[in-house]
């Protein structure tokens, strides 16, 4: 945890002041004005750390409002930054052709002034482009035929939600849009993939009873995310099992005689003291073969000692990077980033980009997803929903 905010502040800061140099660059402020900038800009680059303190001790209404303006703050300068370092780099291959060829490049060379304002029109268009995106929940189905069905009972219906960060910004409409997609996709079984909350749970009691009137014939079943851990584990899962759901933290459960579901706690809670070890493939090997086998893990990492020894495991995590460009570094920490993967003539993988959004409230080129599975005997077309 202090290793990914020491870098999360040094590569943030870093940003905020390339931002502060074109700024320099394009208007030439005074002293009191580039104090003021500074100001503002180290303020912005602490306010998630002041956010969190500020909803600990009960600052909720200071919390929200540095929510408000930290977290549009953050969306806009990674926009800005990654549209303007393309400017930037268009720029030095112009005049580097100038130098090449011996030609005048000044015609095709951006001012100062243009080199900043371009990017910043560019970067609130995306954005508001990006709020109506965050809002747009994409369907994603995926059909499963497997022999470890039992044909008696017919098919099973999951639906997948992961990445909700239900927090301080969250409204109740937002969830009630979620939750109407799941409503309308009939789940037998409801399964959330960690980081179901995002912040302190006082903050969030308003959206419980939303949760609390989806009821799915087989159940609700949830794991920990890196968040649960953030918010605090213990008020985290309290808050998570009102809502309905059965918490699996390295444990398996067999539902219905049919489906064996197993949940493995996110490794953020380790540092904590709070993590619940276990191993992986002994965990499974307790479970009836004979029967489909669901893997929930919130990272997208496969244990590969355990291949083979379940049919699908659901994650998250990644939010398909979120807001593109991000998602390229994204890709190349979780190469397994978003979407289905065949992992082995038995096992599957499904990485979810994730129902909500974590910090700026927008996607780009990553729309929010709800994931309708249907698993179905491989002898039979599955029962209609």
């Amino acid at each position: 945890m202090y290793r990914f905010l020491l870098i999360f502040f040094l590569l943030y800061g870093g940003i905020h002041a390339y931002a502060f140099w074109k700024i320099k660059s394009a208007f030439s402020p005074g002293a009191f004005v580039s104090v003021l900038l500074i100001t503002v800009m180290i303020l912005m680059v602490l306010a998630p750390l002041l956010i969190r303190v500020s909803e600990r001790n009960h600052f909720e209404s200071a919390a929200w409002m540095l929510s408000l303006v930290g977290y549009a703050w953050m969306g806009l300068l990674f926009l800005f930054f990654c549209i303007s370092l393309f400017f930037d780099v268009y720029r030095l291959v112009v005049l580097l052709a100038g130098l090449i060829w011996k030609e005048d490049t000044a015609p095709f060379v951006f001012s100062a002034r243009q080199i900043i304002l371009f990017p910043l029109i560019l970067a609130v268009g995306i954005y508001v482009y990006g709020m109506f995106e965050a809002r747009s929940i994409k369907v994603e189905r995926l059909v499963i035929k497997t022999d470890k069905m039992c044909t008696q009972k017919g098919s099973l219906r999951l639906v997948q939600i992961s990445d909700v960060h239900i927090g301080l910004m969250t409204d109740t409409d937002s969830i009630s849009r979620m939750l109407n997609v799941v409503r309308n996709a009939k789940p037998d079984l409801l399964i959330s993939t960690g980081d179901l909350v995002d912040g302190q749970i006082n903050s969030i009691q308003k959206v419980l009873p939303l949760l609390q009137d989806i009821k799915p014939r087989l159940g609700k079943y949830a794991i920990t995310g890196n968040h649960e851990f953030y918010a605090g584990i213990s008020a985290a899962q309290e808050f998570t099992e009102k809502a309905g759901f059965v918490m699996l933290r390295g444990d398996g459960i067999t539902i219905d005689g049919s489906i064996n579901i197993a949940g493995i706690d996110d490794p953020a809670g380790r540092p904590a003291g709070q993590y619940r070890p276990v191993v992986e493939s002994k965990l499974l090997e307790t479970l009836p073969v004979q029967h489909f086998t669901l893997l929930l893990k919130h990272q997208p990492i496969v244990d590969r000692n355990s291949l083979n020894q379940f049919d699908l495991q659901l994650s998250g995590h990644t939010h398909k990077g979120q807001i593109f460009p991000f998602s390229l570094i994204t890709r190349w920490y979780f190469p397994l980033h978003a979407g289905s993967f065949r992992l082995s003539d038995l096992s599957s993988l499904h990485v979810s980009r994730g129902t909500g959004t974590w910090g700026p409230p927008i996607r780009f080129l990553a729309p929010p997803e709800v994931t309708i599975i249907d698993i179905i005997p491989s002898n039979k077309s599955g029962k209609s929903h």
